[in-house]
């Protein structure tokens, strides 16, 4: 439920009251009502009354007392589950938290997930899907920002599937949504990336997330992702009542379902054009437009000398659809179409990359190490993956174990570019999911410059999700705020100059200069040479920590002081997977800062 709602708590009893103010605390929306008076309360006649006034003014309703009192208020007011709000009963001494009304489309469920973790309560759900831990199909749509469609009801096909009946996955699209449905999938169910690979008689009910128009025996519940951005041209002044009919027809004869249109694009002179407004009204799409200079700077397969002469640019419904589609590709090239005298329009499709179903690289950070320390965006991504290529000289084998049966799962580490671009390459060309995968974050001393250098020549799809650098272990690990207020507020990553060379402003002994806390990275066989350098700024007693393998189960560190830091790598034969931490942040406890005086506690006071 959105944090804005609009929650009413009522309580019965002064107990009551007590449960609701914390609730009030913890929901900056809620406002507690009570027939009881009280200062923490606003002072009602009573719940009937209350509730009857007020049952449509809420987004939800919690009621704090006797489950019959709860019944009592609401039962002549329900009416549909589509408008009626979310309403949720606790037990005065708050140890259940019960959804009664609007479980799912009302956003129930959810809040009573919500207020069980605040009260350290059980949550009590009874929805079918919910109590066997199954997708709510009726609120995937809104959790994902797609649109839904069906021809039998809905409550029937969700029967299906909470009975556990065999499920078809078709998903035409990637997404947060898909890779949610792929890591997620329940055991009768079976996903597929293409309408002939579904032999409709092995299943009992379809659900497709996909913006094309497709047909199956059986019933069937179609997700439409916003993934496709319209471009159109027209005649001036173009009848709304002809070109919208004739656009729905020409969608229609293309396969593809115009509730996966996200946008609408035009030239700028066409911003108060009847007929564009009224797609994009009808299909609740925002209507962007452009000046030529815009639209010019795309390439698009069917230039116009006479549209140039008319408005400026060479192409409107091409060029529109590529400049909103985020360097997409054309699905659709221009169409010209002429549903009456003077009502000539053009139109095209342009598909946003990053949603298409199609060959993919994922480059995910793998943390320090600990298997378990990768982002949960990155666990599904590992988990949905055809390909996961991992640097296996620098994160675990273990991290690996995440992937799905059938991943094909190899290790870089024998491997020089070209060989590991050709085994991406292979399994991006066959329309599959790859994730290379990194140690720490991939941005930092990640090596996928060059990687990323290929992927650009080759016009492929890429992405990156972040990691835990090592850096930030290395804080954890020595239970150190590398920040400290009025003395140190900067953070220094960089390496020693070995074989790679460093720009003259970035010397080791030029970055000493401000005494900041420095992680080094990739340095530990330059140890001599960094202790020089670091010498020539930091006294010879400032802390230093050196950490190997961080977060791994053979994670050692050593601590000293700088004058001793060659030494120590030394003794103990370090070369790889090194961190060097320098600075007096390193264990620091001494002082506080004026934030945590007393003349700025009340900045940590409800």
């Amino acid at each position: 439920m959105d944090s804005k709602a609009k929650i009413a708590i009522i309580a019965s009893s002064d107990k009551g009251i007590e449960l609701g103010h914390t609730l009030c605390r913890e929901l900056p929306s809620a406002q507690l009502y009570s027939a009881r008076k009280h200062k923490n309360a606003t002072q009602i006649e009573s719940a009937i009354c209350f509730t009857k006034k007020n049952f449509e003014n809420f987004d939800a309703l919690i009621f704090v007392g006797a489950l019959g009192i709860c019944v009592r208020a609401i039962a002549p007011c329900v009416e549909n589950k589509k408008k009626d709000p979310a309403v949720i009963n606790i037990d005065v001494n708050g140890q259940f938290v019960q959804s009664v009304l609007s479980g799912h489309v009302g956003g129930a469920n959810d809040l009573t997930k919500r207020i069980a973790r605040i009260l350290g309560a059980t949550p009590v759900i009874s929805t079918a899907s919910d109590s066997q831990e199954l997708w709510a199909l009726d609120t995937l749509p809104s959790r994902f920002g797609w649109n839904i469609e069906h021809e039998e009801s809905l409550t029937s096909l969700m029967a299906l599937f909470v009975n556990q009946k065999p499920t078809a996955i078709l998903l035409e699209a990637r997404d947060q949504g898909t890779l949610f449905l792929e890591t997620s999938i329940p055991s009768f169910a079976k996903v597929f990336s293409m309408r002939e690979e579904i032999n409709e008689d092995d299943f009992e009910l379809v659900i497709a997330v996909t913006p094309f128009v497709r047909k199956f025996k059986k019933p069937t519940l179609f997700y439409r992702p916003s993934l496709f951005s319209l471009g159109m041209g027209c005649k001036k002044q173009v009848k709304p009542e002809t070109v919208v009919p004739a656009l729905e027809k020409q969608l229609e004869e293309k396969g593809i379902s115009p509730l996966s249109i996200s946008v609408l694009g035009s030239v700028e002179i066409k911003k108060d054009e009847p007929a564009l407004q009224a797609i994009a009204s009808k299909w609740d799409i925002p209507f962007q437009t452009f000046d030529a200079e815009t639209l010019n700077a795309q390439a698009i397969p069917n230039p116009s000398d006479k549209v140039f002469q008319t408005v400026g640019t060479y192409g409107v419904a091409e060029a529109s659809a590529l400049t909103l589609s985020s360097n997409g590709r054309l699905v659709v090239e221009k169409q010209k179409v002429s549903p009456a005298e003077g009502d000539d329009f053009t139109w095209a499709l342009a598909i946003d990359p990053l949603k298409e179903r199609k060959g993919f690289i994922e480059i995910v950070g793998a943390g320090p190490g600990d298997p378990e320390l990768v982002s949960v965006k990155g666990k599904r991504f590992l988990q949905n993956a055809d390909l996961i290529l991992y640097a296996g000289s620098l994160v675990p084998e273990e991290l690996t174990h995440y992937a799905k049966p059938g991943c094909v799962v190899r290790s870089s580490a024998s491997m020089n570019l070209e060989e590991q671009f050709e085994i991406m390459k292979e399994f991006y060309d066959r329309g599959l999911f790859v994730v290379r995968l990194h140690t720490g974050d991939p941005c930092i001393y990640g090596a996928i410059q060059e990687q990323m250098n290929y992927f650009d020549q080759y016009n492929m799809d890429y992405h990156i999700t972040p990691g835990i650098s090592s850096f930030q272990a290395a804080a954890a690990a020595l239970q150190s705020q590398f920040t400290i207020p009025e003395k140190v507020q900067s953070i220094i990553l960089t390496r020693g100059e070995g074989r790679t060379a460093m720009p003259d402003k970035e010397k080791l002994h030029m970055m000493a200069r401000s005494q900041s806390t420095m992680c080094i990275f990739l340095s530990a066989t330059l140890a001599e040479q960094v202790q020089k350098d670091l010498l020539v700024h930091y006294p010879e007693d400032t802390p230093v920590a050196v950490c190997y393998k961080l977060t791994w189960k053979d994670e050692k560190i050593w601590r000293g002081e700088l004058r001793n830091l060659a030494q120590i790598i030394k003794d103990n034969q370090l070369t790889l997977t090194t961190m060097i931490v320098v600075g007096e942040a390193i264990g620091n406890r001494k002082g506080l800062s004026r934030l945590y005086a007393h003349e700025f506690k009340h900045i940590f006071r409800k």
